[in-house]
């Protein structure tokens, strides 16, 4: 795809670059795609809070996910809107959550520079790291043919994965395995804030279905979830030991390995139906 006549817009996904293939023994000139790693400044009520490198779409989505997963507002409508100023430096997001939640948010303020991958940045003490979070009450089940359904039709709903190969996704699935709602990122922490964020901003629950991740289940997936009542956690690739533990004091089905016909149950797995 030769996208070298078309200037790229502000803040996408997506660049294109020459490069040089080596194949069949010769170099061939080649135009590739890129995803794009941004530094993402989010502020609230104009402090600054948190850094992340992410890919800059969906970033209104990004910053109500972001506040609703780490617990900085409780319901849609304490946060009452975001603007997105770009610098040469990055982007920042100026978010405007209720005065309630922005007393809370300086109570517990801390330094947050999150960088992909990465998992604790800016925690200040081991009671951080394990916050409570509320249990997982009257789950429904889930069927394993909705589970292989919602694995077939991922790859179809990740144009940005299929074009670079260096995105992680998060979708969510009907109890029919029917995609709802799918967000991609360069990091599989912004992808479930995507998604949350907009789903939230279209009033959408999590009650009746499942998440599916294309990274692997760490805790801080497992968090993020529970924070928003998701009762099962579908991902393609490994969990941590700390977030099965985490799943089943909370009540959360968990499946990791999630591949073509396969997967492995880690916790509550009567959960799962055959049919």
């Amino acid at each position: 795809m030769n996208c070298s006549h078309h200037p790229e817009p502000e803040n996408a996904p997506v660049v294109f670059r020459p490069i040089l293939r080596w194949r069949n023994s010769q170099w061939v000139e080649e135009q590739d795609s890129l995803a794009v790693e941004s530094p993402i400044s989010l502020e609230f009520n104009g402090i600054s809070h948190a850094v992340m490198l992410a890919t800059p779409a969906d970033l209104e989505s990004f910053a109500l996910g972001f506040a609703l997963s780490e617990g900085i507002v409780d319901q849609r409508h304490d946060f009452r809107g975001a603007e997105i100023e770009t610098s040469e430096a990055g982007i920042t997001v100026k978010c405007e959550i209720s005065s309630a939640s922005f007393m809370r948010l300086k109570e517990r303020r801390r330094n947050l520079t999150g960088r992909t991958g990465c998992g604790l940045c800016g925690v200040e003490s081991l009671s951080q790291v394990l916050k409570p979070l509320p249990s997982i009450r009257n789950a429904p089940s889930i069927s394993i043919p909705a589970i292989h359904a919602a694995l077939q039709s991922l790859s179809m709903t990740q144009p940005l994965a299929n074009l670079t190969g260096g995105m992680h996704a998060a979708a969510w699935s009907d109890r029919d395995g029917q995609i709802q709602d799918l967000c991609e990122d360069v990091g599989r922490h912004n992808a479930l804030d995507k998604l949350i964020g907009k789903m939230a901003g279209k009033a959408l629950g999590f009650q009746d279905g499942f998440l599916l991740i294309t990274s692997r289940a760490s805790v801080e997936m497992v968090q993020k979830a529970a924070m928003m009542g998701i009762s099962a956690l579908v991902a393609i690739s490994a969990p941590t030991s700390l977030a099965v533990e985490t799943a089943k004091a909370l009540g959360m089905t968990l499946i990791a390995f999630a591949r073509g016909n396969d997967f492995v149950a880690y916790s509550h797995a009567d959960r799962i139906r055959e049919a």
